[in-house]
């Protein structure tokens, strides 16, 4: 289990910003599971995205 004690939350706006994507293709993304950006779910409806998770998905992107 990776250590996230240093790691940082966001909810799925701020998460968007930090990529340069929308809310709204992080919920497609999300939903039909185009990219594991592995979302911590809160409750029934409210998800934040780990920060460390979305550097690695711009370093993907970066190396491709």
């Amino acid at each position: 289990m990776q250590d996230r004690s240093n790691d940082v939350m966001m909810k799925r706006k701020e998460a968007a910003r930090y990529i340069n994507y929308s809310p709204g293709t992080l919920a497609v993304w999300h939903c039909k599971k185009t990219y594991d950006l592995k979302p911590f779910i809160v409750g029934k409806r409210s998800i934040r995205y780990w920060k460390s998770e979305l550097d690695k998905f711009l370093v993907g992107k970066l190396e491709k």
